[in-house]
């Protein structure tokens, strides 16, 4: 596969290699998706050893039989159109709230990229018809619960599956909601991009859902969103400990990798160094400096937040090999046999899921501790009461400790593992699950609370910092990468001041931090971030 970063992106698929940077491309800047004629020709001549399995009188799974614990079942040429349709329709049983449009157009494309690897037996046109779906901006409706990992994510890939036959609910590319009462069907939706819906052939339902692709694509997703906030985080450390007058010292290079080599905190602390050279503030107190030692949220940031870029790291090492995969059951192999396997089941996707969010709440616990911090007068350094314009009268930052008190919180609660919680089901005959699914999405409430909660430690130390500025008469000030975060942070927030509505400020300062404009200004300063 290729990816033409010319407008309007467009990625190919060929019979193998997918990477990440595609699959965002795709999910979410809506990459149009070619296919090339290798892939195409590929297919077809594996669907041809398939049609010739469909008419041996040798029964064989998923193409002449039913399907898990109903395998045992024969099942005559005449009723095998109508079981792909009752398997994908029975199959789309989600409820609850749709899920983001990205992550379902993550799904369509990872099941493409799998279909176009010849390994599932499907005709050309039901990929190319997958495909016709994303580039026309046509998005499943996909429900929030229904998917237990195993066999992959079966309810969200169904719901997919069935818009391809022209049935179930969809919304178009304007936004507007087809296949429910009072509303055009999806079939007209098709219709209106030219687009034949698809009547299933032996196999093509198993093909269809049989796959992790709903876990890995939220995985994918959580992965680029983590390593932007991972360098974001280390500016946001960096100004608490010039804000609350720590030393820079603890973040030395001789003390990271030489003593301890962990390649992520070795990045941290060299990130935090940069962030703090050349600063007044730092240098104000490298002399005669009465404290011992700086607290343990400032001291360790870099050993925390670098456990956590190597957790991404080892979770990105398990989404590659699984974006390697071709998944299915049963799986046409090389050979010509069509084998049942159990690569669908969703633990190793579902196992880094789970470990990430355990990350991602330490990191915004962390980032907490330091904010708490600068609003306690008993341990600030000097600093006003909650960061008040006139304490007393102001409550200052008080409250927004309190919100980023209750995101923390809630990471907690989301850091716990999804994957140890298996549910038999299909009559005990997947009587073990990986929960995978509900791992990816309580990850992605995490990212989200970690992106707000560094929204709320930036906007405290930056308050902070100012406060020290005017308090020395302008003689301390940040250094240059402070200096640069703070003029692109005071374009969307006030410096300090009299009590004003702040929440408008804080979901600025958040959408400021999503951006990457935190990491990007820090960058011009004191050159690359890690």
């Amino acid at each position: 596969m290729t990816l033409t970063t010319h407008e309007p992106l467009t990625v190919t698929l060929g019979s193998s290699g997918v990477t990440p940077e595609d699959v965002v491309a795709v999910a979410r800047h809506d990459a149009k998706v070619t296919i090339s004629q290798d892939a195409l020709d590929n297919v077809a001549k594996v669907r041809a050893h398939i049609d010739s399995l469909a008419t041996s009188d040798i029964p064989a799974y998923g193409i002449s039989t039913g399907f898990g614990a109903l395998a045992n079942r024969h099942i005559p040429n005449d009723l095998r159109t109508q079981l792909q349709k009752s398997l994908i329709r029975s199959h789309a049983a989600g409820m609850g709230p749709a899920v983001e449009r990205e992550v379902v157009r993550g799904i369509m494309f990872l099941r493409a990229k799998t279909l176009a690897s010849g390994r599932t037996g499907v005709r050309p046109v039901v990929l190319q018809t997958m495909v016709d779906v994303l580039n026309a901006g046509i998005t499943p409706l996909v429900r929030e619960f229904g998917s237990l990992g195993c066999s992959g994510d079966l309810a969200p890939l169904s719901h997919c599956a069935l818009v391809l036959m022209g049935e179930g609910e969809a919304t178009g590319p304007d936004g507007e909601l087809y296949g429910v009462p009072g509303k055009q069907t999806v079939a007209e939706l098709l219709a209106q991009h030219g687009i034949e819906p698809v009547t299933l052939a032996e196999k093509e339902g198993l093909a269809l859902v049989n796959g992790t692709e709903g876990m890995l694509g939220m995985l994918l997703m959580a992965i680029a969103d983590i390593r932007l906030l991972l360098a974001t985080a280390d500016v946001t450390a960096a100004l608490s400990v010039e804000a609350l007058l720590g030393t820079d010292q603890v973040f030395l290079p001789e003390l990271h990798a030489a003593l301890r080599p962990h390649p992520g905190q070795a990045a941290s602390a060299d990130n935090m160094l940069r962030v703090l050279s050349n600063s007044p503030i730092v240098a104000s107190h490298r002399i005669n400096d009465t404290k011992v030692q700086d607290a343990y949220s400032l001291r360790c940031a870099p050993q925390v937040a670098g456990a956590v870029r190597d957790t991404v790291d080892h979770a990105a090492l398990v989404a590659s090999r699984e974006l390697a995969a071709a998944i299915d059951n049963p799986v046409v192999l090389p050979d010509g046999r069509v084998t049942s396997n159990g690569n669908f089941h969703g633990a190793p996707v579902a196992y880094v899921l789970d470990f990430l969010a355990i990350a991602v709440a330490d990191l915004s616990s962390i980032a907490e501790r330091r904010t708490d911090r600068m609003l306690d007068p008993a341990r600030s350094h000097g600093l006003p009461a909650f960061l008040a314009g006139d304490p007393g009268v102001d409550s200052g930052l008080m409250i927004a400790q309190y919100t980023q008190a209750g995101l923390v919180s809630d990471n907690k609660r989301l850091a716990v593992p999804a994957s140890v919680d298996s549910i038999p089901s299909s009559a005990m005959q997947e009587d073990h699950v990986s929960m995978g699914w509900h791992a990816a999405r309580k990850l992605r409430k995490a990212v989200e609370n970690l992106r707000r909660v560094l929204a709320v430690e930036l906007v405290t130390s930056a308050r902070a910092i100012d406060m020290r500025t005017q308090m020395s008469d302008g003689e301390l000030t940040p250094g240059p990468a402070g200096t640069a975060v703070l003029e692109v942070l005071r374009e969307v927030v006030q410096g300090p001041g009299t009590d004003r509505f702040l929440s408008p400020e804080l979901e600025a300062a958040d959408r400021l931090v999503g951006s990457g404009a935190v990491r990007a200004a820090a960058e011009s300063a004191v050159g690359i971030l890690a």
